[in-house]
């Protein structure tokens, strides 16, 4: 199955989690070996979209709040590095929307 065009990913996602330094889980380190960083999270945007519709997404837990989809694949950077990632998706039980969660380097 794919991820809906039109899944939601919060820009504050992108620019309080993903892209800013921290103490613990910090995944800032990992996407700047590609390029991304603050200025242009955008382009990581455009990134995560291309690898949720390019790539089959897995569904991997439900819960209270719905169900848990799994994506892995390759984010191309804008200084043309590949990383491979796994991505995790939720489709609410509660509206039935798509929404980017979180991405992690794939092991």
């Amino acid at each position: 199955m794919k991820i809906p065009a039109n899944a939601e990913i919060v820009d504050s996602e992108l620019s309080d989690y993903l892209l800013r330094p921290r103490g613990v889980d910090d995944k800032s380190g990992f996407l700047a070996q590609a390029g991304f960083d603050l200025r242009n999270r955008p382009l990581l945007l455009d990134a995560l979209r291309e690898l949720a519709l390019a790539n089959e997404a897995v569904a991997d837990r439900t819960d209270v709040y719905g169900t848990f989809y799994r994506i892995k694949g390759s984010l191309t950077g804008p200084n043309g590095r590949r990383l491979e990632v796994v991505t995790i998706w939720l489709c609410s039980r509660a509206d039935n929307r798509y929404r980017f969660i979180t991405l992690k380097p794939m092991r």
